[in-house]
């Protein structure tokens, strides 16, 4: 089945269809259709495959004496964009004579959009380092305070330096993180109702953002007492006031609430009016709909999405806004029963292997937009996977330029998944931020 869109081909592996064939289909190298969609050098395809194609327009072999800015230079781009378009480029020490790069596809982007990305600070360098060319923003997680007001902070100068290597704006992600490494709201009354200890807490963090020469701070703060909701909202805007008079930004990441009076802790203290109008940025946490104790569903049904989405730009700017986009999917035991049943997370390109190496053929719910598949396991037990593909998030991305908001954000950096940043990569302009 051939998917035509403005920017991109996508194709769903039929029965009887090889790497081989599909390649031949569309006119583009095997390798190409390899490298592009990450697959064994076998080609091996499981039915229902959501394959990307990409058609090269201009492409530049190398030749004695070519450095990677000589080429951008002479066709009018950026290195930047070249890493975009030739993943296998990045952070190579080194491009071999007769080598071919893409300058350009046979179509390109007609939407600016601004990308950003959260990882914790023990996340694998060579991950990080193939999403830095895509990103606008990092959001390093785990930052927290102490009741004595000093600061938790992570371990993460390489990953600053090596985000600002490919300029991409570096944000310390704020959460109730404890010193144990555990997470709770237990202690966040003092911080929102004592505003000198609110204000040592955010001189602090102010003095480590700059120590560390990271850009901004993300606040990430979840399950507040409702009773709180006013004192949150002018904490952000407290934060946002004291980093922008430094030329610091700050950004709010908010439950994905479809009305102002959802009920509910997730969603009660999040108010979503005045948290954009204190914060710089907002990011939509539009995923966890399919969760590790919920019945099997797809992580982010678009509907779901949408209607969250819509609600936010009732209430904030659409320039201010980030959709987020989940990173990971689940699977579950069959059958399912609540209070007992606890799915596995799994990488989006790990579902599709196991999907590959079960035979299990990957269906795509046309409801929520979002790819599923059965398998037996080992032991004989039934299981469902729920996760991401290039057809789903064509869909959210599609959103972004849609409804005209900032741009995309995801949780999380921490799985690969290099086909993705190739979608990314065909349907927006990426702008970056850092480094003028």
């Amino acid at each position: 089945m051939r998917i035509g869109v403005s920017v991109l081909e996508i194709y769903t592996v039929q029965e009887g269809d090889t790497a081989l064939s599909i390649a031949r289909q569309f006119g583009i190298s095997l390798q190409r259709l390899i490298s592009d969609n990450s697959l064994s050098d076998s080609g091996q395809l499981a039915v229902g495959q959501a394959l990307l194609i990409l058609r090269p327009e201009i492409v530049h072999t190398f030749t004695r004496g070519d450095t990677l800015f000589s080429v951008a230079e002479v066709y009018g781009t950026s290195v930047m964009q070249l890493y975009r378009n030739n993943p296998f480029l990045i952070g190579a020490d080194y491009i071999p004579e007769g080598t071919q790069i893409t300058i350009s596809f046979e179509t390109s982007p007609s939407y600016d959009a601004q990308v950003s990305g959260f990882a914790y600070g023990y996340i694998n360098r060579s991950i990080l380092e193939a999403a830095l060319p895509y990103l606008t923003y990092v959001i390093i997680f785990g930052y927290g305070y102490n009741e004595d007001g000093t600061i938790i902070e992570v371990d993460d100068g390489d990953i600053i330096e090596m985000s600002h290597e490919y300029g991409t704006a570096v944000f310390l992600g704020l959460t109730t993180i404890n010193r144990d490494g555990t997470f709770g709201s237990g202690k966040i009354e003092r911080l929102l109702t004592d505003i000198d200890f609110q204000n040592i807490i955010i001189g602090k963090l102010i003095e480590v953002i700059q120590r560390k020469n990271a850009q901004g701070l993300d606040i990430d703060m979840e399950y507040i007492p409702p009773q709180f909701r006013t004192e949150f909202a002018a904490f952000v805007e407290n934060a946002s006031e004291q980093l922008n008079a430094v030329g610091l930004e700050t950004h709010v990441d908010l439950a994905p609430k479809t009305s102002a009076d959802q009920p509910g802790t997730l969603y009660e203290a999040h108010d979503y009016r005045l948290l954009g109008n204190a914060a710089d940025l907002v990011f939509l946490m539009t995923y966890e709909w399919g969760y590790t104790y919920g019945p099997p569903m797809a992580v982010a049904p678009l509907p779901s999405v949408r209607r969250v989405l819509e609600y936010a730009l009732t209430e904030i700017p659409a320039d201010k806004i980030f959709l987020g986009i989940p990173n990971y999917g689940y699977n579950w035991k069959l059958p399912y029963e609540r209070g007992l049943t606890a799915a596995v997370t799994l990488g989006n390109l790990t579902a599709v292997n196991l999907a590959i190496e079960t035979g299990s053929e990957i269906i795509f719910d046309e409801l929520s937009q979002s790819p599923y598949f059965y398998y037996t396991d080992a032991s004989g037990a039934a299981r469902v996977v729920w996760f991401e593909d290039v057809r789903s998030l064509r869909r959210k991305f599609e959103l972004v330029s849609e409804k005209s908001i900032r741009g995309c954000g995801y949780w999380n950096l921490m799985r690969p998944f290099p086909q993705n940043y190739l979608l990314l990569n065909s349907m927006f302009n990426i702008i970056k931020v850092y480094g003028g």
